[in-house]
């Protein structure tokens, strides 16, 4: 497998979806979106500006979801085992 197919976040073991990134840079993505998410609740505090914040929130988690879909294995539904 070359290096540009690896995947930086693999697919979960049980359930659907991704688990913790394999790569530096999926390490890198996954910092990113919570340092976003922190940074977000200081510029939209959500106590104040809730409906901002959720906006935030929601398209941060979509971009993180792209780069998942894109980056990561591909999603279907597992039962364990290799």
């Amino acid at each position: 497998m070359s290096s540009d197919k690896r995947y930086w976040f693999p697919a979960k073991r049980y359930g659907w979806g991704w688990g913790l990134p394999s790569s530096w840079q999926g390490w890198v993505v996954l910092v990113t979106f919570v340092g976003l998410m922190a940074f977000g609740a200081v510029v939209f505090p959500p106590d104040k500006q809730r409906i901002a914040y959720g906006v935030f929130v929601c398209t941060c988690s979509l971009l993180l979801v792209v780069v998942c879909w894109v980056k990561g294995e591909p999603p279907r539904w597992r039962w364990g085992g290799r």
